[in-house]
This record gives structure tokens, sequence and C-alpha cells, in this order.
């Protein structure tokens, strides 16, 4: 028996294709052909019923619309998981982390890993190891079972506790006596109010009025990190520096390495206090101030420069001191092209100022008036040292000051590297004096 779908010849032609007859059927033989016969129409059957039916005949079994007849397995993302996974365990960062068979070890290792595949908060981190709701492989491969965002936060009090081992641990891997060590500090917005560190100051992320939290990187010749420290808000960049000494010899036990920090960091005062005393060398940079006193003291003169557009000179100002220049033109274009755009654009908005002050109809009068125009401009564009300015009750005109323009333009793409290393240790040359030349021109 089988069942066939006929045209339905009591229908129209347009519509007999679309409702057809279905009929259950069986063949026979009869004088040696194949017939067939009718046994039941089936058209007042569902179009369930039927396909029930259907797969009765071809010898399957009829399951109950209450049991659920499949089993659906579900195929997790796998292939980042594995590839970040595999690369942590193959430069051993889970062992650093901790002993295995430890699950607040594990839950870590979960976090870092899914900062990389898939950065999300503490919450939506727990939901997305947990089985029911993963989103990848990663909960199932590390055997975490259920997570809550509590056992999260829970495992990174853990991984506080274990900071001064691990670093350490790092440290032998990655410094040693003699070395270069790199150092630089950042900060966050905090929107919360709960965290003691947080205290108004400098926002990088440009969110002025924001609670602020500092932190600084120890980081290996080749920018492995090493060691962090988190800082109250309102530190300065250079008062940080005393606690990495202290952790670099003391801590790790290095008795001798080359500190490099950039010239917001390593300053003057930090040089004498911390640095020498502590017995470090250092490889830093000289502000724009410090390059125009070489210019105008005549140490450092733009013939010095060869093909390499580096030079190396001392003056009596550093004593003990080497001072590598570099000059880079592209930059100094660029320099100068800002410059002169922002001069530009400043004349422009005094002009209007000026022409407001001199118009018959309705002028501007008063020194605070005028003043107060011109104060917006000048914030605005920031080039009020390049202009002479007089302002009276009932008059306002400018000039560019081109002498101290000309003295800022002769700065332009110059580089200055300070450094205590002798030239045996470090080269002119050595990628690292290159490596640590800031990539802003001096201000």
């Amino acid at each position: 028996m089988y069942i066939e779908a006929v045209p339905n010849r009591n229908s129209p032609p347009p519509s007999r294709a679309q409702s057809p007859a279905i009929l259950l059927r069986e063949s026979y033989r009869h004088e040696g052909k194949v017939r067939k016969r009718t046994l039941c129409n089936l058209t007042d059957w569902s179009p369930a019923h039927v396909e029930g039916l259907r797969g009765v005949l071809k010898g399957g079994t009829v399951i109950p619309p209450e049991q659920n007849a499949f089993t659906v397995t579900r195929s997790l993302p796998h292939g980042h998981v594995t590839a970040a996974l595999g690369t942590a365990r193959k430069i051993g960062l889970d062992r650093i982390l901790g002993p295995d068979g430890n699950r607040c070890r594990d839950l870590v290792l979960a976090m870092l890993i899914g900062r990389i595949v898939d950065p999300v908060s503490k919450l939506a981190a727990a939901r997305t190891l947990s089985p029911a709701t993963a989103s990848s492989s990663l909960g199932e491969v590390l055997g975490l079972g259920e997570v809550d965002d509590d056992e999260l936060y829970a495992a990174l009090d853990w991984l506080l506790a274990r900071q001064a081992a691990i670093e350490t641990a790092l440290a032998k891997r990655h410094l040693q006596n003699g070395t270069l060590v790199l150092y630089d500090v950042s900060s966050s917005y905090m929107e919360g109010r709960c965290c003691p560190l947080a205290k108004r100051g400098y926002s990088r992320d440009g969110k002025k009025g924001t609670l602020q939290i500092v932190y600084g990187l120890l980081c290996a010749p080749d920018g492995c990190p090493v060691a962090v420290e988190v800082f109250d808000g309102n530190t300065g960049d250079p008062t940080t520096l005393a606690t990495q000494i202290g952790k670099l010899k003391q801590r790790f036990g290095l008795d001798h390495v080359v500190l490099v920090g950039d010239r917001g960091m390593i300053t003057e005062a930090r040089i004498t206090e911390d640095i020498k005393a502590a017995g470090l060398d250092w490889i830093t940079a000289l502000r724009g101030p410090a390059i125009k006193d070489l210019l105008n003291s005549g140490a450092l003169q733009l013939t010095l420069f060869d093909q390499r557009d580096m030079a190396s000179i001392t003056s009596p100002d550093f004593p003990g001191e080497r001072l590598v220049v570099c000059r880079n033109p592209d930059l100094a274009a660029e320099r100068s092209r800002k410059r002169e755009d922002l001069l530009a654009a400043t004349e422009k908005d005094l002009a209007v100022i000026k022409a407001r002050v001199e118009r018959k109809r309705n002028p501007l009068r008063g020194t605070a008036a005028i003043a107060l125009a011109v104060g917006e401009v000048l914030n605005t564009h920031k080039m009020k040292k390049h202009f002479d300015l007089t302002i009276t009750d009932d008059a306002f005109s400018f000039a560019r000051k081109t002498t101290e323009i000309a003295a800022e333009a002769a700065t332009d793409g110059l580089y200055v590297v300070r450094t205590s290393l002798p030239a045996e240790t470090l080269g002119d040359a050595d990628d690292r004096v290159r490596a640590r030349l800031p990539k802003v021109p001096c201000a």
C-alpha cells in the first residue's frame, strides 16, 4: 500500500493541482500486468495524519505529539578558543597563574581568554561560560560547569593575593641585570563611586569631570608586561617612579637595570632623587624648552646631522650624559604646516574683532569687552604666544612675533634622547635609541 496524490477531476482546471485527491492505494497483478486500486480516500485528513500514515506504510513507528522524537546537539564555536587558550598554555601562562586543578586559576584563565575572544562584563562572562547559555566552548574545555558572577569576582580577589608571586615569576623569566626596563603610566575613568583609588585627576580618555585611576606598567625590552600597579587617580606620573624602582631592586632582586621612560615620566627631579640614588641607568628624552636652550647655547647645531639624521652631542648642562639628537624632516614639515594654518586662522578671527572695533556704527568699545573677544579667539587656536596685542578702549591691533615663531620652527622635527649609558653600551644607531624617540614633534 502507498499514498498517492492525484488531480481532483471535480475541481476547476486551475485548482486541480492545488487541491489534489489524497488516496490510499495498493498495487496488484492481473493477467501479467501491474494494476492499482483505491482502498480509501484520505483527502479530508489533515496533512499531519497523512504524513503519519505514510511513515507507517514505509515501516516507521508513530510517535505521540507530546513525545520529543529528536535530541538536538548544539555545536559551540571552538576554533578561536583553541587558538587563544592554546597560546596561553604554550607560553606557560596557566602554570604561572596557579597550580592545576585550582578552580580559581581556571576561572581567571577563562576571564583572560574571554577578554580576547569576547570581551564582556563579569555578569555576561558568567553566562557565556555556563553550559546552558554558553556562547563558545571555553567553559566546557576548562571544565567549569555552572558559573556565576560572584564566583568570578572571588577569583579576582584570589588573583590579587597572588600578584606579587606572579610578577616575580615573570621577572625571572624576562628580566635580568643590565637589561632595559620599559615603564609608562596611563589612566582610566570610573563611573562608580565606591573605588577607594578613584580620584579627580587628568583624564587621558577626554572624560573631564570624571573620577580617575592611574596605573603603571613595567615591561621587558620586547614589550612583554611584567608588573602592573594601580595608583590614586590624582597621582602625577613622575611620583610613581620611586615605587617601581623599589620593586625592581627589592622584589625582583635586580642590582642594575636601564630604566626607559618618556620625558614626562623621567624628569630631572626623578633622575636626581630616585634613579641615580638607586644606581640605575636611564633613557629618556628632553622637553621642548631644553632643546631650545641647547640651540641657543650652540651645543646643538643643525650642521651636525649626517645622512641618518642623527647626531651625538654633549652639554655642560647634562654632565656625564649623552644626548642623541634626531631630526625627522617629514614631521618637521607637518609641524610647520599646522603652525601656519593655526596662525592664519587666528589672524582671520582677530581681523574680525579689529573690524568690529573700527566700524562706525555700533562699534565694539571698552578694553575689557575687546580683551574678552580676543581671549576667546586665542583660547580656540592656542596661538597667544605668537602674537603681540595692543588693546585700548577704542582701538585694537595685532602682529605676529616673527622672532619667536622662527625660534620655535628651528626645533621642528627635532628629538633629543637623554641617556646615562656610554656609547660602548648603547650606540647612536642602536634600535633601542630609535625606539625611544618621541612620536610627536617637541612642543
